[in-house]
């Protein structure tokens, strides 16, 4: 049975009670999912409201749920997981997008974007450049999106589930490097 007693969705709830917000809890984690729309008016609550403080962004986490057996309110989600240093306390807000044409291979879908997070949490830049690189999630108003783990001209969107295990031919294309002509 999930514990919705988090102090944070009270909070969050009083503040905004005209949004369409869900609660989860898993394993001791609560997660505010928010809409898309949503997401940086909440997360800049989040961080300022001194009842949440949420002062530290420690990670942005893409999630591809193409084939998960159980439904969701979107294809893609992307995590911010923060954490408030006074308290000593974690918490995920967390928001789902829904692409509106077919994902494989580059595209510039507008269902797929979100406003960037770095004015709220500057250490959001690379965490979402990351996500951006793999899954294919802009943000708009990003100080630098571009790829970060991947070539800038690379065909796809790896961590996709709808991209191959083995890739699309793009080792085969490679130059090798040796030691003698590096």
């Amino acid at each position: 049975m999930p514990n919705l007693d988090h102090p944070t969705f009270a909070v969050v709830k009083e503040r905004f009670p005209n949004l369409r917000l869900a609660g989860t809890e898993f394993r001791g984690r609560s997660t505010l999912i928010v809409e898309p729309a949503d997401l940086l008016t909440v997360a800049r609550f989040l961080r300022d409201d001194p009842r949440t403080c949420y002062d530290m962004l420690s990670d942005v986490v893409g999630i591809d749920y193409l084939n998960y057996p159980a439904r969701t309110p979107g294809r893609f989600a992307v995590c911010y997981i923060l954490e408030s240093t006074t308290r000593n306390d974690l918490f995920v807000l967390k928001t789902h997008l829904d692409p509106s044409i077919p994902t494989e291979g580059i595209d510039k879908d507008p269902a797929l974007e979100l406003d960037s997070l770095t004015g709220v949490w500057p250490g959001a830049e690379w965490p979402e450049r990351e996500v951006y690189d793999m899954f294919g999630i802009r943000f708009r108003n990003h100080p630098d999106l571009r790829r970060i783990l991947t070539w800038e001209s690379f065909p796809a969107h790896p961590l996709r589930k709808d991209y191959p295990l083995r890739g699309r031919g793009e080792r085969e294309s490679y130059r090798v490097i040796d030691r003698t002509s590096a």
